[in-house]
């Protein structure tokens, strides 16, 4: 029997469609059972070799810009640039943006500008990881599952041919 038709054969036995109609999750659990090889692959892997250089980047702005250490850090260069051009400079005549801090209010609206899509593009990257997730998930119910029928098939057999051989109304 050729691979194709072996395919078929067992995908037509299990999931009662032909190789050619399965989903692609179903194609490799069925050719894995072919093969009698693993399903198992690791989704934060499969994810990682995808991503692309600027993906990697916004996973880390977004890593950085989400942590307790930029915002304690950014809160004391915020405070810091208050005191400076309020206090300080304005004393030696040498304030920058003194108060209501309009260069700072650009430069918060542009570093908010830049940030937010470059998050929503990690948070993007991470639903596409999910979504990886699930799908090797779901391979691993079917094959468990398909394995689980295989078995249950195969000890039926085992009892059909024990209670043909032994005599009527005796317990094998």
């Amino acid at each position: 029997m050729s691979d194709g038709a072996h395919l078929t054969d067992l995908s037509l036995r299990l999931l009662g469609r032909a190789y050619d109609q399965l989903d692609p999750e179903e194609s490799r659990v069925v050719r894995a059972i072919a093969e009698r090889a693993p399903t198992s692959r690791d989704a934060a892997d499969l994810g990682d070799a995808r991503a692309s250089r600027g993906e990697r980047l916004a996973d880390r702005v977004a890593a950085v810009g989400g942590s307790w250490g930029f915002i304690i850090v950014f809160s004391l260069v915020l405070l810091g640039w208050m005191l400076l051009n309020s206090e300080v400079l304005t004393r030696l005549g040498l304030a920058f943006d003194p108060y209501p801090f309009i260069f700072l209010n650009l430069m918060l609206s542009t570093l908010a500008a830049v940030q937010a899509p470059v998050i929503m593009m990690s948070q993007n990257r991470q639903a596409a990881k999910d979504r990886l997730s699930a799908s090797v998930d779901y391979e691993i119910n079917l094959r468990a599952e398909l394995e689980i029928m295989r078995l249950h098939h195969k000890i039926d057999a085992v009892i059909e041919k024990l209670e043909g051989l032994s005599p009527a109304g005796s317990p094998p």
